[in-house]
């Protein structure tokens, strides 16, 4: 029986689901990889990028009377497989049958993307910030502008389905969209892969238009290697090529390599090399009197000997 010219049969929320089981365990079992839509409750999208692309949907009056049935799709898990890829959405969605549909997406103009670019330039810091949507409300606003933004408009955008609806945005079609916002918010980076475009040009732009803000310390606040030894009680080694005063080196005492480490001259190198405390030695260890002293001392004991027996 046709059904081109008459309402098809109604199809339950819980038989849209079983088809979709049966048709997703039949690609799986031909070792096909896919990516099913899952929905928890009635919210699409969560994440920043997810409701953005929602509501950029929404407010086109191209699809205003054909988005509530894609909702209904995509919550019931009709969609059983999501493909995103650079200007391209390729998915499948069971309805009464496994319908094959392909979203074609301009990609962005060079002039606009580069506009963009400017317009935030210095305002994205990182990538992961970018990603989540957690930057300031006038970067995103102008992400996300109608017209000149990152999302679509319908005149960028072209739409198949192999379902008999005479219409181009099919229910079918409408969830597949959908199910491109719930995807987002798992990989937000695939709207960008979809635009055609590299994040990272955000990033790279950051601060390109802005002089140098950091400016090289002062001479005043640098510390010069004689600072850095008083304050932190080091000898500091010298330079290569270094124009300051020098400090005088250190010299150790230098032994002759001939001399032995017994030799007499050897031990009173070593012995002068290192000076004693001779106030804390005990008394027989002072150097006794010189040999002329001593021979004084004998001859005037001598005189005042033979001037008493005279």
């Amino acid at each position: 029986m046709s059904f081109y010219f008459a309402w098809r049969p109604y199809v339950s929320v819980a038989e849209k689901r079983r088809n979709a089981e049966r048709e997703l365990a039949k690609l799986k079992k031909r070792g096909r990889s896919i990516a099913p839509v899952r929905i928890e409750g009635r919210t699409i999208a969560r994440s920043f990028w997810g409701q953005a692309w929602c509501t950029n949907l929404e407010r086109y009056s191209d699809y205003e009377n054909r988005l509530p049935r894609g909702r209904s799709y995509v919550r019931s898990g009709s969609v059983v497989d999501l493909q995103i890829g650079k200007g391209e959405v390729a998915a499948k969605v069971a309805g009464s049958e496994l319908y094959r549909i392909k979203v074609s997406i301009a990609p962005v103009t060079k002039a606009r993307w580069k506009s963009i670019c400017r317009d935030c330039a210095g305002s994205i810091d990182s990538l992961v910030e970018l990603l989540q949507g957690r930057l300031a409300k006038g970067v995103m606003d102008r992400v996300c502008r109608k017209g000149d933004g990152l999302f679509p408009s319908p005149r960028e955008i072209k739409l198949a389905c192999s379902c008999p609806d005479w219409a181009d945005m099919c229910k079918h079609v409408s969830a597949v969209l959908y199910g491109v916002g719930a995807r987002l918010d798992e990989k937000p980076q695939l709207l960008f892969v979809l635009r055609g475009v590299d994040e990272n040009e955000l990033i790279a732009s950051a601060g390109q238009d802005f002089p140098l803000s950091r400016a090289t310390p002062g001479a005043a606040k640098v510390l010069n290697d004689t600072d850095v030894a008083a304050l932190f009680g080091l000898e500091m080694a010298d330079t290569a090529g270094s124009d300051g005063n020098k400090a005088p080196k250190r010299h150790r005492p230098k032994v002759s390599k001939t001399a032995s480490s017994d030799s007499p001259a050897a031990s009173r190198q070593l012995k002068r090399s290192k000076p004693l405390d001779r106030s804390k030695l005990p008394a027989e260890t002072t150097r006794p009197a010189s040999r002329k002293r001593q021979r004084q001392a004998a001859q005037r004991i001598t005189r005042v000997a033979q001037q008493a027996r005279a």
